[in-house]
C-alpha cells in the first residue's frame, strides 16, 4: 500500500492545526484578530515552515501590521508549538499573507454581479406580453 501523504505533509497538517489554536487562544495582541491559518509549507528537513494566514480585515495597512506582529511573535509561537507537539526539531516560523481567500470572495462577487446584470438585461429585452395585440376589428 502506497503512502498517501509524505511525512512533511502530515507534520505540516499537525503544525497547521496547532498554530491555528495558538493564534486563536494564546495571542492576545489586539492588532491581530480574526486570523486564519490557510496553509503551511514545511521544508523537507522540517527546519523551516512558511505559515500562510488570511485576515478578515483585508486592508493593506492592517495586514502589514498584523504580519509584523506575527513575525515578531514567531519565537513565542514556536515555543508554544514545541510544548504541544513532540518533535525533535521545531521549525523556524515565517508568516505570509495568503490573499487567495479574499481574492476568491472578490471573484465570487464579480460573478454574482455579472449574473445579476445579465438577468436584468434579459428582462429588459424580452417583449412585453401584457399588451394586447390588435386584430384589426376595432
Amino acid at each position: 500500500m502506497a503512502k498517501d501523504f509524505s511525512r512533511t505533509d502530515r507534520v505540516g497538517q499537525q503544525y497547521q492545526r496547532e498554530i491555528a489554536m495558538i493564534l486563536q487562544r494564546e495571542i492576545k495582541d489586539p492588532r491581530v484578530s480574526m486570523v486564519t491559518v490557510s496553509d503551511i509549507e514545511v521544508s523537507r528537513d522540517l527546519a523551516y515552515a512558511k505559515v500562510f494566514v488570511t485576515f478578515f480585515n483585508d486592508e493593506e495597512e492592517y495586514v502589514k501590521t498584523a504580519l509584523k506582529v506575527l513575525n515578531d511573535a514567531a519565537g513565542f509561537i514556536r515555543s508554544l508549538l514545541g510544548k504541544r507537539v513532540r518533535a525533535r526539531i521545531m521549525p523556524e516560523l515565517r508568516f505570509v499573507h495568503d490573499p487567495s481567500l479574499n481574492e476568491g470572495i472578490r471573484m465570487s462577487r464579480l460573478v454574482d454581479e455579472a449574473i445579476r446584470r445579465d438577468s436584468q438585461r434579459g428582462d429588459n429585452n424580452e417583449p412585453n406580453t401584457d399588451k394586447q395585440e390588435s386584430n384589426g376589428d376595432d
